[in-house]
C-alpha cells in the first residue's frame, strides 16, 4: 500500500527520491520522508500529510548525501503523523517498509526488554532496531539483514541503508512488490517501476522471498536461501515523462475522458475486424474444455467480474463462481481442474488477489490474470494474462481501469461461447462488432458532462443515495454506489432491483436519490417495475438509459441521463461512464479530494 524508493549513485539522492515518491504517491498520502546519508550519519525528514509537507521541508532543510531511501505512507499500525511516518532509524541502520510485520509485538517486547526504546506505534520500527541488534553482536550489514529477514513474519517489502556504508543499500521482498534500476553509475530500487522512469527503463523484478544489495556499479540478488540469483532484466514500457492532467482539474476526469481511447486499444487488441472475430492471447488450456469459470477479485474489479458472470453464463453457458479476494482462500473452496481462474486486479499487486491466484495455483487450476501493468506480480505468476490496455491510471478511484477490464473479460466470454459451440460464427460477429462500436458511443457518453453537472447539484445535499439494477446493470449499480461513497463520502448502496422490495425500500423516504441504470434489453420491463416502487415512496428517481428508455420512465424519473442506443451485451461498458461522471461531480461539490480520497491508497498491497 505504501511506497518505497532508495538511490544509491554518484550524484545527490534526495532530488531522485522526491521525484519517485510524486509518483509513487498514489499507494498513500497520510505523511511521507526521507532519509540520506552524509558523513557518516543519517539527515532524517519526515512530514504529515501529502508529499508536498515534505517537499515544503527539504526546501526549508536541505539534505545532502549520495544515498538515501524514501517512503510515502497508507497508515496501517500507528496513526498518521509524523512520529510514525517513515524512514524509522535504529543506531546504524535506517529502513522503509510496504506490508505488514505480522509478529511485531512478540519482537517489539523482545527489543524492549534488551533495553531498546521505540518511538513510534509503528510496525515497521521494529525492523531497524532488529538489524541493528544483530550489527552491534558483530555482523555485517547483509548478514545482519539476512538473520533479521529470517524473523519477520508477514508480507512486506523493505529498503535499508546504513551509517558509515555510503554506498550501500538492500532491498528484500516478501508479499510486496520490489523493482530495482539500473543505470550508469547508480541503481535504483521501488515499489513500482513508474518511481524509476525518469532514471532508468532498464528494470529487474525480485521474485517472491528474493534480497538484494545495491551499490553504485550494480545489484546482486539473492534468494530466500541467501543463494545467489540472476533475475531477468527488462525494459519497462514506462518513460521517463511525469503523468500530469493537461487542462482537466483533476486526473481522475482526464482519467474518464481517456475512456475512449483507452477502450478501443483494449478492443483493438482482441478484435480482428476483417474477420470479425475475437482472438485471445495463449492460454495454457483449451477453452472447450472448461467446464467452470472461478473469478476473484477486490472492489472495482470484483463488479468488472460480476459483469463477466452474467457474460460468460449467458453467453457461453459456462457456469461462473465469483468470489472476494479476501474471503476466497478462507473458504478453502475445491476447485476442479477442469475449469480455469479469473483473477483480475489495475495494478496486478492487489496482496488478496494475489494470494488466492497462488491458493489456485496450489490447487493445480489453470490462473489467468486479468491486469493493467505487465510487470505486476500477478502477471508474472500466473500461468498466463489477459492485459487491459488503460494506460496509466493515477486517480484512485479507478475508471478507465474499469472499463478496460470490462472489455477484455467481455472479449474472454466471447471466445470462451465460441470455443464451446455455445455461439455460432455470426453470433461471434454480431458480438464483436458491438464491442467495436464501444469507443465511439463512449465519447458520445462524454458529451453528457456538462448535463450530469447540474444533476450533481440536486445529489450533492443527500445522505443516503440508492443504486439499483438488473443483470449486467446491477454490477454497474454496485459500481456506481463505491464511486460515490468513495469520493464524496455520501452513504451509497448497489442493490438488485428486484431486491428493492426485500427490505431496502424502508430506506426510502421523500426526496431520497435513486439512481437507476436501466439499459434496454430483456430485463428493462422489471427494472421498471421496481422503479414504481420507489417512485410511490416519493424517491427522487434518476433514470440512465437510452432515449427510449428514458422515454418510457419519464413519468417516474425526476431526472434521466440519455444514452446512445447499443447492443444491451455492451452496455455495461458504456453505461459505467455516467456513474462515474455523478461520483466526480458531485465530489467535486462537496469539496472533497478528488483524486486522493481520505483513507484510500490506489494499490492494495496488504492484507
Amino acid at each position: 500500500m505504501c511506497g518505497i524508493i532508495g538511490v544509491t549513485g554518484q550524484g545527490e539522492a534526495a532530488p531522485h527520491i522526491l521525484e519517485g515518491l510524486r509518483r509513487l504517491e498514489y499507494r498513500g498520502y497520510d505523511s511521507a520522508g526521507l532519509a540520506t546519508l552524509a558523513n557518516g550519519s543519517f539527515e532524517l525528514r519526515r512530514a504529515e500529510g501529502k508529499l508536498a509537507a515534505l517537499e515544503r521541508l527539504v526546501a526549508q532543510r536541505p539534505v545532502s548525501g549520495t544515498v538515501g531511501i524514501g517512503h510515502t505512507r497508507w497508515a496501517t499500525h500507528g496513526e498518521p503523523s509524523e512520529t510514525n511516518a517513515h524512514p524509522h532509524t535504529a543506531g546504524r541502520v535506517a529502513v522503509v517498509h510496504n506490508g505488514i510485520i505480522e509478529n511485531y509485538q512478540e519482537l517489539r517486547a523482545r527489543l524492549e526488554a534488551e533495553g531498546r526504546e521505540l518511538a513510534s506505534d509503528t510496525d515497521t520500527e521494529v525492523v531497524p532496531h532488529l538489524i541493528d541488534s544483530h550489527m552491534e553482536r558483530g555482523l555485517d550489514p547483509e548478514a545482519a539483514t539476512a538473520a533479521a529477514l529470517a524473523e519477520l513474519e508477514g508480507a512486506f517489502a523493505l529498503a535499508i541503508i546504513f551509517a558509515a556504508h555510503p554506498d550501500l543499500l538492500i532491498g528484500a521482498r516478501r508479499g510486496s512488490p520490489l523493482a530495482i534500476g539500473h543505470a550508469e553509475g547508480a541503481t535504483y530500487l521501488a515499489s513500482d517501476a513508474l518511481a524509476l522512469a525518469p532514471f532508468t527503463r532498464r528494470i529487474s523484478y525480485l521474485d517472491e522471498g528474493d534480497w538484494a544489495v545495491l551499490t553504485s556499479a550494480g545489484a546482486t540478488v539473492r534468494d530466500a536461501a541467501c543463494q545467489t540469483v540472476q533475475r531477468p532484466l527488462s525494459e519497462t514500457a514506462h518513460d521517463g515523462a511525469m503523468i500530469g492532467k493537461g487542462n482537466y482539474r483533476h486526473y481522475m476526469l482526464k482519467e474518464i475522458f481517456e475512456q475512449p481511447s483507452a477502450i478501443g486499444d483494449t478492443v483493438g487488441a482482441y478484435y480482428h475486424p476483417g474477420a470479425r472475430t475475437v482472438t485471445l492471447p495463449a492460454l495454457p488450456f483449451a477453452l472447450e474444455r472448461v467446464e467452470k469459470v472461478t473469478i476473484v477479485a477486490c472492489g472495482t474489479s470484483y463488479y468488472a467480474g460480476l459483469a463477466a458472470r452474467y457474460w460468460i453464463e449467458q453467453t457461453a453457458r459456462v457456469p461462473v463462481e465469483i468470489d472476494i479476494a479476501s474471503e476466497f482462500r478462507y473458504r478453502a473452496p475445491p476447485l476442479g481442474r477442469d475449469g480455469a481462474a479469473l483473477f483480475i486486479s489495475q495494478s496486478g499487486e492487489t496482496a488478496d488477489t494475489l494470494a488466492a491466484l497462488r491458493f489456485a495455483r496450489q490447487a493445480g487450476v489453470p490462473t489467468v490474470a486479468v491486469v493493467n501493468v505487465r510487470e505486476s506480480t500477478m502477471a508474472r505468476e500466473a500461468d498466463a494474462i489477459l492485459p487491459t490496455y488503460a494506460g496509466i491510471e493515477i486517480g484512485v478511484a479507478s475508471t478507465k481501469a474499469f472499463t478496460t477490464q470490462l472489455v477484455t473479460l467481455a472479449c474472454f466470454a466471447i471466445a470462451l461461447a465460441r470455443a464451446r459451440g455455445a455461439i455460432d460464427e455470426a453470433e461471434e460477429a454480431r458480438l464483436a462488432d458491438a464491442l467495436a462500436h464501444v469507443p465511439a458511443h463512449a465519447a458520445d457518453v462524454l458529451g453528457h458532462d456538462e448535463r450530469i453537472q447540474r444533476l450533481a447539484e440536486t445529489l450533492r445535499q443527500a445522505e443516503t443515495v440508492l443504486y439499483i439494477g438488473r443483470g449486467t446493470g446491477y454490477a454497474i449499480a454496485m459500481e456506481g454506489a463505491l464511486k460515490l461513497k468513495e469520493l464524496s463520502y455520501i452513504h451509497a448502496e448497489g442493490f438488485a432491483a428486484g431486491e428493492l422490495k426485500h427490505g431496502p425500500i424502508a430506506l426510502l423516504d421523500r426526496g431520497v436519490p435513486v439512481i437507476v441504470v436501466a439499459p434496454p434489453g430483456p430485463l428493462f420491463d422489471k427494472t421498471a417495475s421496481n422503479l414504481q416502487e420507489a417512485a410511490a415512496r416519493g424517491a427522487h428517481v434518476v433514470v440512465i438509459s437510452d432515449e427510449a428508455g428514458c422515454e418510457a420512465l419519464a413519468p417516474l424519473a425526476g431526472d434521466a441521463i440519455a444514452l446512445p442506443s447499443l447492443d444491451p451485451f455492451v452496455a455495461p461498458i458504456l453505461y459505467a461512464i455516467p456513474v462515474q461522471l455523478i461520483a466526480y461531480h458531485v465530489a467535486v461539490l462537496k469539496g472533497t479530494d478528488v483524486d486522493q480520497p481520505r483513507n484510500l491508497a490506489k494499490s492494495v498491497t496488504v492484507e
